[in-house]
């Protein structure tokens, strides 16, 4: 025993009829130990803590066992010490290479990420910190001890014990299968755990493009004068609805984003917030209209800045006042640019990705549904194109 009165554990592997003894560095009050289940007695803060530490070495041990396993060729307990405990020395843990991932996105931060795409991982690393501690009592796990079973155990923990949605444990699952395919890569793992296993698929939304009618009722909505919040949230709207442009967008161009071609024309050009993709809108002269209603010299903006949340309390006001049933959040703005007033006007759906600033045109398609305006558009230009072709038999 040593002077704190405490004895070493030791470990022994037993392989068929080879066994191996290695030191565990840990110790423990003899009085505590039961042979029969190697492991402490009781639940006081020293049981509880050698205890977890033993499961996390029986864990590795395991690992390591069944990595050999999966090399098809003969071992002893030696081999299975041997390569237990060169990995425990080396390996890098699934949260510690998370950490070690999401510092370098700190460094990219306003550069190529959103600090929104931070807080998804740092989300992610504490879910991922709960599971763990709940189901291996210990604070992390190498990438050994992972398997698609602790894979799904994590989704049902996340949906069932935390109650997130499919879409955001979709997204957790994505972080988690990202640090995998890294661990993969650089050799930290054997496997990728994620060969076999299928992200849940995202869930479908319905684009949520206002109707011709509830649109004009927004752009004729009579706002009373001591309502001036009220009214501007309702031309940043509008602005959308001739653009596209998204709120994280209208509140950062500037007049450096304003352009005039070789006809005269005036176009909008900027960097999308979201993914960094250019967008290129020439501009209605409704919304020039309103670029020149809030024209400050005074201020780099095109127009004045207003909180999100007041957007979005505000848009809640305009759909009351305008007696408007269907949903309407200020995003509406940009799903009826690409359907209302590009898509039914017959701006061919290429166009309208450009001036969105999508870098796929799959995303374009979400966006700008076919509405039955167009549809019966499309059949009659269809049917009187065709009018003069004789069928030949």
């Amino acid at each position: 025993m040593d002077k704190s009165g405490k004895a070493p554990i030791m470990g022994r592997i037993t392989v068929n009829r080879s066994m191996a003894q290695f030191g565990t560095k840990l110790s423990c009050t003899p009085g505590l130990w039961n042979p029969r289940e190697s492991r402490l007695d009781g639940k006081s803060r020293e049981a509880v803590e050698v205890n977890a530490k033993i499961e996390k070495l029986l864990l590795a041990v395991h690992s390591a066992f069944d990595s050999l396993v999966e090399r098809k060729k003969p071992f002893d307990a030696e081999a299975v010490k041997v390569f237990y405990q060169g990995s425990m020395d080396t390996q890098m843990t699934l949260l510690s290479l998370l950490d070690r991932y999401m510092e370098g996105l700190k460094a990219r931060v306003g550069i190529d990420c959103a600090p929104t795409t931070l807080s998804t991982y740092f989300y992610t690393h504490r879910s991922l910190g709960k599971f763990i501690k709940k189901k291996f009592k210990t604070k992390d796990v190498a990438f050994g001890q992972l398997n698609e079973q602790f894979i799904r155990e994590y989704q049902d923990f996340v949906l069932g014990e935390q109650g997130y949605a499919m879409d955001t444990v979709r997204h957790y699952l994505a972080i988690l299968k990202k640090i995998c395919k890294i661990a993969f890569k650089e050799g930290i793992s054997e496997r990728f755990h994620f060969a076999h296993y299928k992200l849940p698929k995202q869930k479908e939304t319905t684009p949520k493009a206002l109707s011709r009618e509830s649109f004009e009722k927004i752009r004729d909505l009579d706002i009373p004068k001591n309502r001036p919040s009220t009214r501007f949230t309702r031309d940043l709207f509008l602005f959308a609805c001739y653009t596209g442009t998204a709120y994280a967008d209208v509140v950062r161009v500037t007049k450096e984003n304003l352009f005039t071609d070789e006809e005269g024309s005036l176009w909008l050009k900027y960097a999308r917030k979201k993914t960094d993709y250019r967008a290129r809108i020439k501009l209605l002269p409704e919304a020039i209209a309103l670029i020149e209603k809030y024209r400050d010299e005074n201020r780099d903006t095109l127009f004045p800045m207003q909180s999100a949340d007041m957007v979005k309390a505000n848009m809640k006001g305009l759909r009351m006042m305008a007696d408007i049933k269907e949903p309407m959040t200020y995003h509406s703005g940009r799903h009826s640019f690409a359907s209302l007033i590009t898509l039914e006007e017959g701006v061919p759906i290429e166009t309208i990705s450009r001036m969105l600033g999508h870098s796929n045109i799959q995303t374009t398609q979400i966006y700008a549904r076919v509405t039955p305006k167009k549809l019966f558009d499309d059949m009659d230009k269809f049917i009187e194109t065709t009018r003069d072709l004789k069928l030949v038999l």
